[in-house]
C-alpha cells in the first residue's frame, strides 16, 4: 500500500479529535472497574449509533462487539479497545478528574475507547476502500478477570459467514513516549503474570522469649531474599523473570509472635519453560528455607495472563501501515518486551496479530519524569488519540489490501 492510499485520513481524525476527547472526558469522569461497566458500554453504545455497523452488547459482560462490511470481499480483522479502570483514588487535577471515589483511569483505557470510536467512524467513511470487514472490540476486565477471553467464548473472533478474523491488533497508550509516535516490537511484548502467594507456619508466643516459639516473620524474611537471588543466579538475563514481592503481614501487635506470616507477589516470565522454571523454584526455595529453620511454608502459584507474543508478519505489516502514515520517524522498533501483562495475549494466541505502544506523553514533560500508567498521577496527552485512530483505520486498510500467509476473506484459523 502507498502513502496515498491513506490521503486525508490523519486530517479525518484530527478533525474528529474534538469528539473522542469528549468521550474520553466522558468515561473518565465515570470510570467503572471489572467486567460490569454499563455506563461506559452505554457511552460506546451512544457514539458507535449511526455509523451503519451491526452492533451487539455483550452476554456476560458489559462488552461491545460492532462490526462493519466493506463494499469489496477480502479479509476481517479485528482492533481491540479495553474500557475497564482501576480501583485507586485519582491525584491528577484534571478538569475532568474521577468523580468516583476509589476508581481511576490511570491505564489509559479511556483513551483506548475513544480511539477505537474514532477509528470506527474513519472506517465507516471509507467503506468503498475496505476489503472485508472490521470487527471492533470494546472489552471489559482487562485489569482483572481476563476480559478478552470471555468476548472469545461469546464469538468476538468469528465473522458473519462462519469465517474467523484473519489478524488482530490493539494500541496501549504509555506517557515512556513522545506523543504521536508508534514503538513496536515483534516477539514477546509483554509478559506472562502469575500471583504469588506463599504462607509461612510457625508457632506464636511472647515476643520476649522468641526461643519458646518459632518465629515465621525472619523465615518470611529469608524467603524474600532467597527468591531475589534465585532471579538473579538462575535465570538467563536474555530470556528475563521478574519476582517481586508487594506485601508481607504478619501479627496484630508488638509483643505478640504471630502464628503465620503472610507473602504476596508476582511474577512476570516471557518463555513457558522459564515461567515454569521460576515457579518450581519459587516452590522448591520457599519450602526448603521454611524447613532449614523448623517451619512449614505452604506456596500457592495462581496462573494469570499469557505473555503477549506479536506475530512478526503482522508487526511488519503494522510498522508499514504506520510509517506510511506518519513518516518513519515517528514509528519506531521496541527494543525490549515489557514486563507488564495485558489478556490481549489470549487474541494472540488464536489469530496473528500485534500490540502497540502509542506515545502520549504531555509536551513539556521528559518522558523519564512523567508519571506513567497505573500512576494515580498519570496524565496523558490527549491530541495523541488523533494518531492513534489513524493507525487503527490504516492497519485495518493494509490489512484488506495485503493479506498474509494466505488469509482471505473470512479465513478459518485453528485454535492453538
Amino acid at each position: 500500500m502507498t502513502p496515498a492510499a491513506f490521503e486525508g485520513l490523519l486530517a479525518d481524525a484530527r478533525a474528529a479529535l474534538p469528539a473522542m476527547v469528549a468521550l474520553r472526558r466522558r468515561i473518565h469522569r465515570h470510570p467503572e472497574t471489572g467486567a460490569h461497566l454499563p455506563r461506559t458500554q452505554q457511552a460506546v453504545l451512544e457514539a458507535l449509533d449511526g455509523l451503519g455497523l451491526h452492533v451487539a452488547a455483550g452476554v456476560g459482560l458489559s462488552s461491545v462487539t460492532a462490526r462493519l462490511e466493506g463494499d469489496r470481499p477480502g479479509p476481517a480483522v479485528l482492533l481491540r479497545a479495553d474500557m475497564d479502570a482501576l480501583p485507586m483514588e485519582e491525584d491528577t487535577g484534571l478538569d475532568f478528574s474521577s468523580a468516583v471515589p476509589g476508581a481511576m483511569h490511570a491505564c489509559g483505557h479511556d483513551t483506548h475507547t475513544a480511539m477505537l470510536v474514532g477509528a470506527a467512524r474513519l472506517l465507516a467513511a471509507r467503506r468503498p476502500q475496505l476489503a472485508g470487514g472490521v470487527v471492533f472490540m470494546f472489552q471489559p476486565a482487562e485489569e482483572v478477570g481476563g476480559g478478552a477471553r470471555h468476548m472469545i467464548d461469546e464469538g468476538v473472533l468469528e465473522t458473519a459467514d462462519g469465517g474467523r478474523v484473519a489478524a488482530a491488533f490493539a494500541l496501549h497508550v504509555t506517557t515512556r513516549f513522545a506523543a504521536g509516535t508508534l514503538h513496536l516490537r515483534p516477539g514477546p511484548t509483554f509478559a506472562a503474570s502469575d500471583g504469588l502467594h506463599v504462607t509461612v507456619r510457625g508457632r506464636g508466643g511472647h515476643a520476649s522469649a522468641p526461643h519458646r516459639a518459632l518465629d515465621p516473620v525472619p523465615v518470611a524474611c529469608e524467603i524474600v531474599q532467597a527468591l531475589q537471588t534465585m532471579v538473579t543466579r538462575t535465570v538467563d538475563v536474555f530470556d528475563p523473570a521478574v519476582v517481586t514481592v508487594a506485601s508481607i503481614h504478619a501479627g496484630t501487635t508488638g509483643n505478640v509472635i504471630p502464628e503465620t506470616a503472610e507473602i504476596h507477589g508476582t511474577l512476570r516470565t516471557l518463555t513457558p519453560a522459564t515461567r515454569q522454571s521460576v515457579r518450581d523454584g519459587i516452590t522448591r526455595i520457599a519450602r526448603h528455607v521454611a524447613a532449614a529453620h523448623g517451619a512449614q511454608a505452604e506456596v500457592t502459584l495462581t496462573e494469570g495472563y499469557p505473555p503477549v507474543v506479536n506475530d512478526p508478519a503482522r508487526t511488519a505489516a503494522l510498522h508499514e501501515a504506520a510509517a506510511a502514515l506518519l513518516g518513519p520517524g515517528r514509528v519506531h522498533r521496541l527494543p525490549e518486551p515489557i514486563m507488564g501483562a495485558e489478556d490481549f495475549s489470549y487474541v494472540l494466541q488464536q489469530v496473528p496479530g500485534a500490540m502497540a505502544f502509542l506515545g502520549a506523553c504531555p509536551p513539556g514533560t521528559p518522558p523519564a519524569q512523567a508519571p506513567d500508567i497505573h500512576s494515580n498521577r498519570v496524565v496523558f496527552e490527549e491530541d495523541a488519540m488523533a494518531v492513534g485512530a489513524a493507525v487503527h483505520a490504516a492497519a485495518a486498510l493494509h490489512t484488506a489490501t495485503h493479506p498474509r500467509d494466505g488469509d482471505g476473506a473470512g479465513a478459518k484459523r485453528p485454535v492453538t
